[in-house]
């Protein structure tokens, strides 16, 4: 029986998580769930799945639920929460999902812990890729990524050399504004951003979906998880969402990975690998799918992607810059402070100030990801 943690159990990849464990259950033991602000959720899993720690978002919260936890359940809570759910139980493998830069120090406990990850928090590469390939690999820690482009060249890359690899190309669904020009973006709501054509998610990944920074993080991600220089890592616009990504070899065969848009199929493959088992996916059928279309990624309609390469190729401390303007500029588009486009206004100008720091320290990352929220938050 493999023992698991949960780092966002209540959020979409958590959720999820907790649906392939339910369909698995005498395979798989929950040692640990940890989440932010939806108790009742929580306090329903942990009923379900007796983890033997649990931990919230803060202190006030942690008082509220204590009484209604079952009997033995050591509660946590904030921060040094997160890290004793990710390296403070006997879980073998930790799901990281929870959102933002947040994830990025329980991350890192839990591989000085030993134990396996899968990876679905995109930050803690984007953020600190240098320190936690380094830090995973003089642990021999594997980092199994859950997202479903990553797990796609993940499986594409099973027995290939690294030599041979000519390309790796990630897929892009366009999200939910992936049909407008630029003039018909400066009057999206929020509502209208929120409703992605493929895929089920939380608001957030939603969102960058949309500005296409969530493919923007991804390729930063790839960088670090498969070695890839950034000029051989491209985007393709891929409206169905059934080719998950490909990977171009030297001899010009390419293998892809394709199937239903279902995130549980990626993250099942990172909790049972390298088993394949029985999925609650729907199986793809090529017959039904017709046709499949792709374009080429336009840089000029999604300006957020270019950014996000000149970051990426940049690295240091550009990348945590990026990605911390980000968070918070979407979160104030999700509370209607700004409109859709000042998005990538408030990433733009926060990156063009900072003076990046080659090889940054966790303190120094630390130090630019909160200097770059304080910027975007009063842009």
């Amino acid at each position: 029986m493999k023992k698991i943690s949960v780092l966002g159990s209540t959020g979409s990849i958590g959720t999820q998580t907790l649906d392939v464990v339910r369909k698995h259950r005498e395979r798989f033991q929950i040692e640990g769930l940890a989440a932010g602000g939806n108790t009742e959720l929580l306090l329903a899993q942990v009923h379900e799945f007796a983890p033997s720690k649990v931990s919230v978002a803060s202190r006030d919260l942690a008082e509220r639920i204590k009484h209604e936890l079952p009997s033995g359940t050591q509660l946590y809570y904030g921060s040094e929460g997160l890290v004793e759910i990710a390296a403070g139980t006997e879980a073998e493998l930790v799901v990281t999902a929870v959102m933002g830069s947040m994830g990025l120090p329980s991350t890192l406990a839990a591989i000085r812990e030993g134990k396996t990850i899968g990876l679905a928090n995109k930050e803690t590469l984007v953020t600190a890729g240098h320190l936690v390939t380094a830090l995973a690999e003089e642990k021999g820690v594997k980092l199994l990524p859950i997202d479903s482009e990553h797990s796609a060249i993940f499986q594409c890359l099973n027995g290939e050399r690294h030599e041979d690899i000519e390309r790796i190309t990630l897929t892009a669904s366009g999200g939910s504004f992936r049909d407008y020009t630029r003039e018909q973006l400066v009057n999206v709501t929020v509502e209208d951003a929120l409703k992605h054509p493929n895929w089920s998610m939380g608001a957030k990944i939603t969102i960058d979906s949309a500005t296409m920074v969530n493919k923007g993080l991804e390729v930063m991600e790839a960088h670090w998880l498969y070695r890839i220089p950034y000029d051989r890592i491209s985007v393709l616009l891929h409206p169905e969402s059934i080719i998950h990504s490909f990977v171009e070899f030297r001899d010009s065969s390419i293998i892809a990975q394709l199937g239903n848009p279902d995130m549980r199929v990626p993250i099942q493959y990172a909790l049972t690998y390298p088993e394949r088992w029985e999925s609650p996916a729907t199986r793809l059928s090529l017959a039904e799918a017709g046709k499949l279309n792709f374009r080429e990624m336009d840089m000029e309609r999604f300006p957020c992607l270019r950014l996000a390469y000149e970051c990426g190729k940049m690295g240091g401390t550009a990348p945590t810059v990026f990605n911390a303007a980000n968070e918070v500029a979407v979160a104030r588009f999700l509370r209607k402070e700004i409109s859709f486009l000042q998005i990538e206004e408030i990433i733009q100008e926060v990156t063009d100030r900072h003076e990046t720091i080659a090889n940054p320290a966790l303190e120094t990352i630390e130090e630019a990801d909160q200097s770059a929220r304080e910027l975007a938050s009063r842009l």
